[in-house]
């Protein structure tokens, strides 16, 4: 009766009613302070591990060669069997030594098998050459292991339905660059090597043209591209093509060549590091890209 006469008696003369008992209210109890949240952490840039590489260009330009040059020892993942061919000339350039060659990778799961197993330690690059052949078994490895949504098994990716199958193959290759992005993160650089293939170009602002680009997957939908989802990866894309010179509708070369690491009407190519072209002409060295 206390509060109600108390109540009452403020609102006669004019005055806010005093404050009720928030237990009587059955209220709970006010905050008694602010809740206190983790505090944000701040750090240092860290200085840079591994570099992510993709080397593309067209078959028998020196690619693999190339990398036999990187940072070693170099593990080869020589799904192309590259290597035997080429032994005699990187032992003249003085790189046979510089190469250690994977053993035992026959198909998908031996190649995610040697990436997760021990004995990395001394190796400072590994290279998958080549990225194109690695998606084939990928895609064998998907029709093997992944049924429709009727449960059945089919011969050809076209089978699994509008779209559907290109979705599981890049699932599958997600995978690798999951275990080379771990390699990168502990200090080993890695590379992909692809060949080539012209795709056309959408031009919003006049006609579309062709340009090189990695051989990877790329449906005309573009959901699901190997090749976008590499070129996002990767710290650096590289195009190595024959410097050509065109008058008149005709094409002269020397049989010079150069590597782009930036965006050219001819090719797709990035760096992380630098926009300089470089002749290949026996002076280049990958700490200029490498830093």
């Amino acid at each position: 009766m206390n509060n109600i006469s108390n109540m009452n008696n403020a609102k006669a003369a004019g005055m806010p009613p005093p404050p009720r008992k928030i237990a009587a209210a059955g209220l709970p109890p006010p905050p008694t302070g602010a809740t206190k949240k983790n505090a944000v952490k701040f750090g240092k840039i860290a200085p840079a591990a591994g570099h992510r590489l993709v080397i593309y260009g067209s078959g028998g330009i020196g690619k693999t060669t190339l990398c036999a040059a990187l940072p070693g020892p170099v593990a080869f993942f020589d799904l192309d069997g590259s290597l035997p061919v080429l032994g005699a000339r990187l032992a003249e350039q003085g790189l046979a030594d510089n190469v250690v060659p994977v053993d035992g990778v026959t198909d998908w799961p031996s190649l995610l098998s040697a990436l997760d197993g021990d004995g990395w330690d001394a190796v400072r690059t590994i290279v998958i050459d080549t990225a194109t052949r690695a998606e084939a078994l990928a895609v064998k490895h998907t029709l093997a292991t992944k049924p429709t949504d009727k449960g059945q098994y089919v011969t050809s990716i076209e089978g699994y339905g509008f779209g559907k199958g290109y979705v599981l193959v890049a699932e599958t290759f997600a995978a690798l660059l999951a275990r080379l992005d771990r390699h990168a993160r502990q200090g080993r650089n890695v590379a992909l090597v692809c060949h080539e293939c012209t795709a056309t170009v959408p031009n919003p602002e006049g006609e579309d043209w062709l340009r090189y680009e990695p051989r990877l997957q790329n449906p005309p939908s573009g959901k699901a591209s190997i090749r976008l989802q590499v070129k996002e990866w990767c710290d650096h894309l590289l195009f190595v093509g024959y410097d050509v010179d065109v008058k008149n509708g005709v094409a002269k070369g020397g049989g010079t060549k150069t590597m782009y690491t930036a965006e050219r009407p001819h090719c797709m190519a990035k760096s992380r590091t630098t926009t300089e072209s470089f002749p290949l002409d026996g002076s280049f060295e990958w700490a200029s890209i490498i830093k």
